[in-house]
């Protein structure tokens, strides 16, 4: 079935035909995604906040959020988990480095958590403090999601 040029792919569901989602489509979700210990690292789901929009095969969202809105229903809800390669991949050591102390700026006040940014200011790369000692800071320059197993409550609002 063709209108306006999108392709639907339509399913008997009772009484009525419904519309599954496919790659292509522009759609309307809200989601909450959970860490292993139950924590919750990101919401749409707020006062005043508006489904998040994204187009399925467009490449705005990690692979294992985007595959399992395939094939969903307005009204539908599921809940998922995504591996690192699904996600943000796996921690690369290569990306943890010490840094001398002596070598940070005066302004910074080095603590534990503390995003920075390094290299060059045309294209710095952010980074995380994960240890200070009397004499280095390590930092770590992965996703801070790199390595973990997400879990996401997904519920379609609109296919657009």
């Amino acid at each position: 079935m063709t209108d306006s040029n999108k392709k639907y792919t339509l399913q008997q569901s009772g009484d009525k035909m419904t519309r599954k989602t496919k790659i292509g489509d522009t759609i309307k979700v809200h989601y909450t995604g959970y860490l292993e210990d139950k924590s919750i690292f990101d919401t749409s789901k707020g006062k005043d906040t508006p489904p998040f929009e994204f187009k399925i095969g467009g490449s705005d969202i990690i692979p294992g959020f985007e595959t399992a809105c395939i094939d969903m229903e307005e009204g539908e809800s599921k809940t998922i988990s995504i591996l690192p390669e699904e996600a943000y991949g796996h921690s690369h050591k290569e990306l943890i480095s010490d840094v001398d102390l002596s070598l940070v700026p005066k302004e910074i006040k080095p603590e534990i958590g503390l995003e920075v940014k390094i290299g060059p200011e045309e294209r710095p790369t952010h980074a995380i403090i994960t240890n200070i000692t009397e004499k280095t800071l390590t930092l770590d320059a992965n996703h801070p999601l790199a390595g973990k197993t997400l879990t996401f409550d997904i519920d379609l609002i609109k296919i657009v």
